[in-house]
């Protein structure tokens, strides 16, 4: 589906040592075709990220970003005006830490299925080489959008209607440790609501318990387990939250008794819909470790049958091999010999 861009600002953060300086656009970017390229592949990327985290506005913290926001929305502060003081309150919190930021600050309102989001990103800069016609080496700067860890995401939308929830707002969590996501926690006057984490696993829970009470056989329980994975995952990439009703519906064989209502009875602390982690509930179908060396990794399906667990001797046995490994296998054995 087209993504509708509403407005566009791009600004420059540079800092170096103790020292950030904020270039400002003098106005907003035209939108045009390239444009709302730009923004799609930024929404999908955005989508794509795993662990996000969730969370709201918060009247404890710095209000500067929300109330701009607001006064936007509500038509008493223009688009340039409002990114000009949300990057200020950037430049304060970005002076509190010693990691160092230069990219892009990207500042966008758009709308995907009919919901709003303002989006907020910094996008470092990649540099890319080529060789010329004359055979002579050139470079180029190229914004590094899959690799962007720096970006929230507000549901605009459902800040309007269900603001009560806590977890209107998106943001990558990072992998460079609880400071990257603190630092935007407080940049946007945030405090962290529902976690994905926990809420699917929850979910995973709950899903093993109905499927052992339902007493399935462990074929029509692999065929569930992937229908919920499937599930699971095409949220994840649609940025939606999971719905239990709609796991109930796929995990539910006539109405004797539907995993929604066994979700009630058994008191679960599953929100009615949540966003989704996937590597949480990719354990639901595959099974996968790695330490001292060895990297493992099989479909849940398989144990049991083609991979054998011995939980006395700590040991797994694999049958049929695959091939690729196999063939690496026996040049290694033929080289020894």
């Amino acid at each position: 589906m087209a993504i509708d861009v509403k407005k566009l600002v791009v600004h420059y953060v540079d800092k170096k040592d103790d020292d950030t300086q904020i270039h400002l656009r003098n106005d907003e970017m035209a939108v045009n075709d390239k444009v709302a390229v730009f923004i799609e592949q930024l929404h999908h990327a955005y989508n794509g990220k795993p662990g996000k985290g969730y969370c709201a506005f918060s009247g404890d913290k710095n209000s500067v970003v929300a109330s701009a926001m607001q006064s936007y929305r509500n038509s008493e502060l223009g688009f340039w005006h409002m990114t000009e003081q949300a990057s200020a309150v950037l430049k304060e919190e970005l002076d509190k830490y010693a990691f160092n930021e230069t990219g892009y600050l990207v500042f966008c309102h758009y709308q995907y299925v009919a919901t709003d989001y303002m989006l907020i990103a910094m996008i470092n800069i990649k540099e890319h080489y080529s060789i010329t016609s004359e055979l002579d080496l050139a470079s180029s700067r190229h914004l590094d959008i899959s690799r962007m860890q720096l970006a929230a995401r507000i549901d605009l939308t459902a800040w309007d209607t269900q603001a009560e929830d806590n977890r209107y707002i998106s943001f990558i969590k990072g992998r460079a440790g609880r400071k990257v996501a603190d630092f935007f926690l407080d940049f946007l006057g945030c405090e962290e609501g529902i976690d994905p984490k926990q809420q699917s696993q929850v979910m995973l829970n709950a899903v093993e318990d109905y499927l052992s009470e339902q007493q399935f056989d462990k074929s029509e329980k692999d065929d569930l387990r992937k229908q919920v994975f499937d599930y699971c995952n095409d949220c994840v990439t649609t940025g939606e939250d999971a719905n239990v009703s709609e796991l109930s519906a796929t995990l539910t064989k006539g109405d004797d008794n539907p995993f929604e209502s066994f979700c009630k009875e058994q008191s679960y602390d599953l929100e009615e819909s949540f966003p989704v982690d996937k590597k949480t509930v990719t354990s639901m179908v595959k099974f996968s470790g790695l330490g001292g060396g060895v990297s493992i990794s099989f479909e849940r399906k398989h144990l049991g049958e083609r991979v054998m667990y011995n939980e006395a001797t700590d040991t797994l046995v694999i049958k049929g091999i695959p091939p690729n490994l196999k063939d690496q296998l026996q040049r290694f054995m033929e080289s020894e010999d």
